[in-house]
């Protein structure tokens, strides 16, 4: 931030803080805003609101109202990069484990992710979970392949030559945390002595764990939403400036369009490279 702060200073910036912004309007190619301090007058206007993402810190949606203002289309928006929640029995059944966190892939549609999850009070985080919210909505099937780096059912073949007294508990607590392969045996698996399992039972049980169903209720929402999925329609702006097509001198740039990263600072890239876009047309 401060390197950013010392650049617009050298570049003669002038900076104002606690400043709301009330009406916009365009007339005779200038954009006058009213603002507390008085209204101030510019040929160019470029919105750097950002989406709905932790209004704690400000996010409100005067970006897609100035949007629409000026004939935009806004598309529906949403939570992205978020943690989901549970809800009744599938929400009891993990509540207590809390903190435990593992590899996973998660599914959705044709969107996969490989990294860990994060079982919390409420529901499940985490850097996989984070990535499939985006693509997730209510209803949607969601998977998880709980032993990603492994063939499953190879895995527990072999585990059943070598250990054949040892109860499934107990074997899947060497490839996933404890407390986690115990409850998936007490809810979700036949807990018994490997070789006890004959091979259609084995098969199955692989199948269940790398092909695990998350009953997802919802997502935190924008209280810890790291992006804002949907936003100003980018059939309206320039590739190359971010400007309007359909009032010249006002750019829309970062959040406030429909164009939503990974994890990983895609999204402070495309804030970046986008700034960088209308900034230099400007």
């Amino acid at each position: 931030m401060k390197l950013l702060v010392d650049e617009c200073l050298a570049a003669g910036v002038h900076i104002e803080t606690g400043c709301s912004v009330g009406n916009v309007e365009q007339t005779d190619g200038v954009f006058r805003l009213d603002t507390p301090l008085g209204r101030v007058a510019a040929p160019s206007l470029v919105v750097a609101t950002g989406g709905l993402s932790i209004p704690s810190m400000g996010a409100t949606g005067f970006g897609y109202d100035l949007a629409r203002r000026f004939g935009h289309d806004v598309l529906p928006t949403r939570a992205g990069l978020v943690p989901l929640t549970l809800s009744g029995k599938h929400q009891e059944r993990l509540a207590d484990l809390s903190g435990v966190s593992f590899p996973v892939e998660a599914r959705c549609g044709k969107a996969r992710f490989r990294n860990f999850m994060l079982l919390t009070h409420r529901g499940v985080s985490g850097p996989s979970i984070l990535q499939i919210s985006s693509y997730w909505q209510p209803g949607d099937d969601l998977r998880l392949d709980l032993l990603p780096d492994r063939d499953t059912l190879a895995w527990l073949q072999a585990q059943q030559q070598q250990r054949p007294d040892a109860e499934l508990k107990t074997v899947l607590s060497d490839a996933l945390p404890r407390r986690f392969a115990q409850r998936l045996c007490e809810v979700w698996l036949p807990n018994r002595p490997m070789k006890q399992f004959n091979a259609p039972q084995l098969k199955e049980a692989a199948a269940l764990i790398a092909d695990w169903p998350l009953v997802a209720s919802g997502t935190e929402g924008y209280r810890t939403a790291e992006v804002t999925l949907g936003g100003v329609d980018t059939d309206g702006v320039s590739s190359s400036t971010m400007m309007s097509k359909r009032v010249p001198g006002l750019f829309f740039v970062g959040e406030v369009l429909d164009v939503t990263g990974w994890l990983g600072g895609y999204n402070f890239q495309w804030a970046w490279a986008s700034g960088h876009a209308a900034g230099t047309a400007v």
